[in-house]
Formats: structure tokens, C-alpha cells, sequence
């Protein structure tokens, strides 16, 4: 075979193959993770994935997650887990709930998310301290009793916790020093099926950073 007809022909071929070759691939499928909602039509028309959002907490934002975020001096949330008090005496946890010692929790009522009046000297004690002690940065956790539906409780210990907040703030604590987060239900202090246990779970803490 002439030369430049055998390497014509070899050409040719190598150029089928690839052909071929690109034509037999085909896109792989895009699959969301378990539970996302897509919107529109189809993913093969451009459509954007809505991804769920974290459902294990709420920040003042309303999104959660069980780690803890850098503060950036914002007042942006964060989230933190204190459990150095659940080893602490039963004694040592009606009276501090999860705080760090040098502060107090309060408590409040079923179902509500205002500050009980009887709570407003433990709160203007937190904020002196605060107060006297510019450098201390705090987080306050709200939470539940385990009565109600997760979603809910997790709610209802956002409001807890920011409500908190802003009475330090109204009290003339610096608000980019306190961040706040809620564990709703999730992190019970006191396990009991009585009124006692219940109430304290329904309690914000004061965490010292």
C-alpha cells in the first residue's frame, strides 16, 4: 500500500474511534441528596436545587448545627455545648442549670417566651457582671421542656434565648458580646415526668466563652 494512502487510512480510523467514543458517553445524572425538594421542571432545564436547611437547632438566624462557629465581633450566633454541669450534683444543677458559675439562669413559664418578671434581678445581676467584666463574652442557650413537637420547642427556645439577650442589652450590656442558641427539647438537665423537672428545663443559661 502506498504510504500516504496507509497513513490516510490510519488517520481516518483514529478519528472514528474517537467519534464513537464521544458519542457513547453520556452525561452522569445529577442526584440531590435524600429529601431535597427540586423546583420548576426538570434538573436538564436549568432548574436551581433547593437544599433543606439544618434542622438540629436554631440560631437567632434560625439555623443550627452541633459545632461551634468562630465570633467574628458581629453579635452573629453561635452555637455551643456545655455539659460540665450534668456531672455536677443535682444540688449544684437547680441551682446553676447549665451556667457558667459566675451567672444564673432563669426560668420561664409553659409555653411563653417573655421574661418573668421574678427573673429581672437575676438578669440585672448578669448584666452588672457583664458590665464589670468587659472581656466576657457570653452565649446564652434557651430550652424546653419535652412536652410539644421538636420543631416547635427548638423555636420556642430561639425566642427564649434572644428575648434573654435583649434584656442584657436593654440593661446596657453590649450586645456583639452575647450570642445566642437554641436546643429546644433536645438537652434535657433533669429527666423526671413531674411539674419540678419540667420547670427547670425550661430555662436559658448563661455561658461564659
Amino acid at each position: 500500500m502506498n504510504p500516504m494512502v496507509k497513513s490516510a487510512f490510519i488517520t481516518t480510523v483514529l478519528l472514528s474511534s474517537l467519534v464513537l467514543l464521544s458519542s457513547g458517553c453520556s452525561k452522569k445524572s445529577v442526584i440531590p441528596p435524600e429529601g431535597t425538594e427540586i423546583g420548576g421542571s426538570e434538573l436538564s432545564g436549568g432548574t436551581n436545587i433547593n437544599y433543606p436547611a439544618a434542622a438540629d437547632g436554631y440560631l437567632e438566624t434560625g439555623l443550627a448545627a452541633e459545632e461551634s462557629m468562630d465570633f467574628t465581633g458581629t453579635g452573629r450566633s453561635s452555637l455551643s455545648i456545655n455539659t460540665g454541669a450534668d456531672q455536677q450534683s443535682e444540688e449544684y444543677r437547680r441551682a446553676h442549670g447549665r451556667s457558667s458559675i459566675t451567672f444564673s439562669p432563669i426560668y420561664f413559664d409553659f409555653d411563653q417566651a417573655g421574661i418573668n418578671p421574678e427573673m429581672a434581678p437575676v438578669l440585672s445581676a448578669n448584666a452588672s457582671y457583664m458590665k464589670e467584666n468587659p472581656n466576657t463574652v457570653i452565649i446564652i442557650e434557651g430550652n424546653c421542656d419535652e412536652r410539644g413537637t421538636n420543631e416547635y420547642n427548638l423555636a420556642l427556645g430561639e425566642r427564649r434565648a434572644i428575648n434573654t439577650k435583649e434584656y442584657l442589652v436593654d440593661l446596657g450590656v453590649n450586645p456583639v458580646r452575647i450570642r445566642t442558641v437554641s436546643y429546644g427539647e433536645e438537652r434535657p438537665l433533669f429527666i423526671g415526668q413531674n411539674e419540678l423537672d419540667w420547670s427547670q428545663n425550661r430555662r436559658a443559661d448563661f455561658i461564659s466563652e
